[in-house]
């Protein structure tokens, strides 16, 4: 069956939930529904037709968590639950038409550094399945409810390297605009069209109505077809009723129709009713023909960057000429080399160039440990640097987002080994104007190689709007005429090619004093001479002064406002703060940029110091704890997301043990914050969101006893007993499992009265955590941390 055909004919209608459909079959809390196709496959197969009846062009199988790590324990292996899965699905749709797609869903654990999954064990598990879904006849893999755009990555890479199936690849975003893990609507769309999704979408979270808007975006920054796989509304903790009616469903999803979504169907709650209503809605429809093009941008998971003006590219993670960089290369100093980058950001840098080629150091192994530290804590959009494809590939394959490739050039032989990468890992490319001849003398001549280069990207598949040129900067202290060389060769490339330029600025006064006075003489005519891509160092205030003036002159910084907020009264008070805080050394104030800034190793080297003239508690309560809210203030502003959040928690704790350690080595008490029990309560396998309460309570000083997923309410009540606990976080995720935290809360009432609870969850509203009981309604993990220091530590009512 021919899926991409499919598509070019109308709306495509998916399947509803299985989920709720399997409840209503007798699921009970806490089975594997994954198992149903082995255990009762006429109750999958019914499903599956009655959705199929309902005008469901394709069914997603019961597949949803049947990887290994989920199934750890069952006696089932995912092979086999996917075959039994695929093939309840495929009698269901025998003769019907109708299309049948492997359902893969999360791993379900956060992948290393912000949790302890690695990348590689993950890619390992989608690999399996993606492999058992198309030996048992699958025609498509839907790829749905991720959060982190790097899982996502790799589930679609799994299925591009494993299989030749078409791919759907769909995410869950809240109604901030963001994925729990903080992607945004416009990085997810750019990185997996350009990974070789074939559509692609949001699913999960909300109804259609508050997804349209995700939808939208998704369709502004991206030419494949659109997918929205609606809930049916919010559910009502108490009854578990979804809040929105199949008419209601079918007009809110005819709405993100008409705004150019082409893949419809429906996630939790819904069921066999709301497709029907949907298809019937949908009759007399065509799809919306989406108008204009989408822009030049580079992306990480956290931001975009669009390429619609002067961005400029940090040159500082280079080690060539830099004594202090090679040092940190060589020493595995990856804290310096972060620092680097943070710099450059908080001096203005877009973009942030990666350089870590060394002789006498595994380039590739340390390309793709700092490309994976870097984006922990920072979200600025990578140029990886390097002559080595081994290198390039192995930062590619860690990238979160959409990167460039710095770079290829004219030489057939590097064409060959490095625009395959490009299109494989959906980059953007920067193309140098020499070939094996070198470089030639004439702006005509880098035109050429420019044109050659070009003509080699789109051949390979990659899009114009993804080449960059580097028309090369070199010395005017061999040649004063290569300056105008240069600059000549950028116009042609814009005028002729309408390409996005690239120059190494600083280039041209090598050998020269006073440099960068040169360098930004040189930089204002290239900024007018049509460069768009300056590669240099943001901290030189001239540099950086010229551009901003630019952006003001050319019209890309309207009424100034850039300039006057970098350049007014306060712009200026906040740059002398930060290069104070850069230059503190052993100070407070250096700790906790360090924390903020998630420098682990720094952290741990600063408090360390500071212990031998600060006593333990006095450092914990005066610099640890305020940096630690500092950084929870900034995520509920959204200043900062998940990733960030969890790496500073990650830095805090190595200051913390310094601590432990110095109260440890000098035989005091330590200074013991307070101990709670939390746990997923029974029959809900969920734990992403109770292990991040964890991470952060622990970096708070508080002692935390994990009584891990699917706990009854017994071992709860045992362990508040056994350890006389004061607090207790109970989180769950499905409203299947609230009546069994309801039932928890009944039993810590009875048997530990004195016990404060506070509950979590994504199905749980603060209203219904007082109807079961709960002291608390904790929405996020600060929340629990606010909860905890009131009940624990007497600091005042939590707000």
């Amino acid at each position: 069956m021919d899926i991409r055909e499919k598509l070019k004919k109308g709306f495509f209608i998916l399947d509803g939930a299985m989920g709720t459909m399997l409840q209503q079959a007798g699921l009970r809390p806490g089975e594997r529904p994954e198992l149903m196709a082995l255990t009762h496959p006429e109750a999958v197969e019914r499903i599956h037709r009655a959705y199929i009846a309902a005008g469901a062009d394709a069914v997603y199988t019961n597949t949803f968590g049947a990887n290994a790590h989920k199934l750890a324990g069952s006696g089932y292996t995912a092979a086999n639950v996917i075959a039994a899965a695929v093939g309840c699905a495929k009698r269901a749709a025998k003769g019907s038409g109708c299309a049948v797609a492997l359902d893969i869903g999360p791993v379900g654990e956060l992948l290393e550094p912000a949790g302890s999954l690695s990348a590689e064990t993950a890619y390992a598990l989608f690999s399996e399945q993606v492999k058992a879904g198309e030996a048992a006849g699958a025609d498509f893999i839907a790829i749905e409810t991720m959060s982190d755009l790097y899982e996502a990555k790799l589930a679609l890479l799994a299925a591009r390297e494993h299989s030749r199936l078409p791919v759907f690849v769909t995410m869950t975003f809240e109604e901030n605009g963001r994925t729990f893990t903080g992607c945004c609507p416009s990085a997810m769309a750019l990185t997996l069209e350009a990974l070789g999704a074939d559509a692609i979408g949001v699913n999960c979270s909300l109804g259609p109505k508050k997804l349209r808007p995700i939808a939208e975006e998704i369709c502004r920054w991206s030419c494949l077809p659109v997918i929205v796989k609606a809930n049916a509304g919010l559910p009502d903790p108490q009854t578990g009723e979804y809040d929105v009616t199949p008419a209601q469903f079918a007009e809110e999803a005819a709405a993100c129709a008409a705004a150019g979504v082409q893949i419809l169907g429906g996630c939790c709650g819904t069921s066999p009713d709301y497709i029907r209503a949907l298809r019937e809605r949908l009759a007399g429809m065509q799809p919306q023909k989406r108008e204009g093009e989408v822009p030049a941008a580079l992306c990480s998971a956290e931001r975009t960057v669009a390429l619609n003006g002067v961005r400029v590219i940090g040159e500082r993670i280079n080690p060539t000429g830099k004594k202090r960089f090679k040092q940190a290369l060589q020493q595995g100093d990856i804290d310096y080399i972060l620092s680097q980058g943070l710099s450059q950001l908080e001096a203005g840098a877009d973009l942030l160039d990666v350089n870590v080629g060394l002789p006498g150091i595994d380039e590739p192994a340390m390309m793709e440990r700092v490309v994976r530290r870097l984006q922990a804590v920072c979200d600025a959009p990578l140029q990886l640097d390097s002559s080595n494809p081994a290198a390039l590939e192995r930062g590619l394959r860690a990238y979160s987002g959409k990167p460039v490739v710095n770079s290829v050039n004219g030489d057939p032989k590097t064409l060959r080994a490095v625009l395959p990468l490009v299109k494989k890992y959906g980059a953007a490319v920067v193309g140098l104007t020499l070939d094996e001849a070198g470089i030639p003398p004439t702006p005509e001549g880098r035109l050429a190689i420019a044109r050659r280069i070009l003509d080699a990207a789109l051949n390979e598949g990659i899009r114009r709007e993804d080449v960059y040129i580097d028309c090369l900067t070199l010395t005017v202290s061999v040649d004063a005429a290569e300056a105008g060389r240069t600059l000549d060769a950028v116009r042609l490339v814009r005028q002729e090619l309408g390409l996005q330029t690239v120059l190494g600025v600083s280039n041209v006064s090598f050998g020269l004093p006073a440099r960068e006075q040169l360098n930004a003489a040189f930089l204002t005519l290239a900024l007018g001479a049509g460069l768009t891509l300056p590669i240099m160092n943001p901290n030189a205030s001239q540099m950086m002064g010229a551009v901003a003036a630019y952006r003001v002159l050319s019209g890309q910084d309207p009424g100034a406002a850039r300039y006057i907020a970098g350049y007014g009264q306060a712009g200026a008070e906040k740059a002398g703060a930060s290069a104070a805080a850069q230059t503190a050394g052993a100070s407070r104030e250096a700790l906790e940029s360090a924390i903020q800034n998630g420098l682990e190793e720094e952290s741990r080297r600063i408090a360390s110091l500071l212990l031998q003239e600060e006593e333990p508690v006095k450092l914990v309560e005066g610099c640890l704890i305020p940096a630690l809210d500092r950084v929870g203030e900034r995520f509920e502003k959204g200043q900062i997301f998940l990733p960030q959040l969890l790496q500073s928690a990650q830095a805090a704790q190595a200051a913390f043990d310094r601590v432990r350690d110095r109260i440890a080595a000098s035989g005091m008490a330590s200074a013991d914050r307070g101990t709670l029990v939390v746990a997923t309560v029974r029959g809900d396998i969920h734990d992403i969101g109770k292990n991040i309460v964890r991470v952060i309570l622990e970096n708070y000083g508080f002692r935390v006893i994990d009584l891990g997923r699917d706990v009854p309410p017994e071992r709860v009540a045992e362990a508040v007993e056994e350890h006389h606990i004061r607090l207790v976080g109970l989180s769950a995720l499905m409203t299947t499992t609230l009546p069994s935290m309801e039932e928890t809360i009944r039993i810590l009432h009875e048997r530990a009265p004195g016990c404060r609870i506070f509950v979590g969850g994504a199905v749980l509203t603060e209203d219904y955590a007082q109807k079961m009981g709960a002291d608390y309604y904790a929405k996020d993990a600060k929340r629990s941390v606010d909860i905890a220091r009131e009940v624990l530590c007497g600091e005042g009512a939590a707000l």
